[in-house]
């Protein structure tokens, strides 16, 4: 099985790269963040004509998830269970379900924006209520991940530059101590493989030539638990799907699993 996770940064802006790299790349489940759709404008019909069902949660603006499956979708579950809100509402950042022998959370966590920001709080307790949320699942005997873009680079070495990010949101101890207390239900970090370079950076910002320079950051996670992680056969990150015009900013990150 071939699971991915890609920060798609507008699904209806990028439809036909999405389309074209699932025929290419022989994706079984994608999840995706920052769809900027409403759940009704989120591209069903042309998915299904790929064979892929969709699970949507989405209120269009900046956030939403979805998970695409041509191995199943059961027992889905839209947002976050116990999860904060935001300014009143609680934001469209998680989706789970079951794809075939395999569970899966497809999440997008708050930016944060400014360590002294109400929005920063707001992504710790977030950070809590998902590893509440998923703690059963990840110490359980199925095979599990949650998969998306964690707005944390785990480590110094996941972003090109630690001094530009001295003082801001991303690198902190108190994101990278909610990171760790994720993992401590279970988790590990699936490492992919660069396909270019020494790191497997996924996001590069779109000004000044940021990703020919390689200038990135390793912010879209997978965190499977162990019977996850044993099957995992490979993992990359898809460079490749990062050029070009009309890209997103962030690049797919793929596993194969033997299930």
């Amino acid at each position: 099985m071939r699971i991915a996770t890609w920060n798609i940064n507008s699904i209806t802006a990028r439809l036909p790269r999405l389309l074209a790299w699932l025929e290419s790349s022989g994706t079984d489940v994608l999840c995706l963040q920052e769809t900027k759709c409403t759940a009704e404008q989120f591209p069903r019909d042309e998915l299904r004509e790929l064979g892929y069902e969709s699970a949507v949660h989405a209120t269009g603006r900046w956030n939403g998830v979805a998970l695409v499956s041509r191995v199943g979708l059961e027992d889905v579950v839209e947002g976050l269970p116990g999860g904060p809100d935001w300014e009143g509402v609680h934001e469209p950042r998680s989706v789970s379900a079951t794809c075939g022998a395999v569970r899966l959370w497809s999440v997008y966590v708050p930016n944060g924006r400014e360590v002294d920001h109400p929005h920063y709080a707001y992504k710790l307790q977030w950070f809590e209520a998902l590893r509440a949320a998923v703690a059963r699942d990840a110490a359980g005997p199925r095979p599990f991940a949650v998969l998306g873009d964690f707005n944390v680079a785990p480590v110094d070495e996941d972003v090109w530059d630690l001094s530009v990010f001295e003082g801001q949101t991303h690198v902190t101890a108190p994101e990278r101590a909610a990171l760790a207390a994720l993992r401590e239900t279970g988790l590990t970090d699936v490492m992919p493989r660069p396909l270019k370079y020494d790191r497997p950076y996924t996001y590069w910002d779109y000004r000044q030539l940021a990703f020919p320079k390689n200038r990135g950051m390793r912010i879209d996670l997978v965190y499977g638990n162990e019977p996850f992680a044993k099957a995992v056969g490979d993992a990359y990150v898809d460079r490749e799907e990062r050029k070009g015009k009309g890209a997103s900013d962030h690049a797919p990150v793929v596993v194969d699993l033997e299930v």
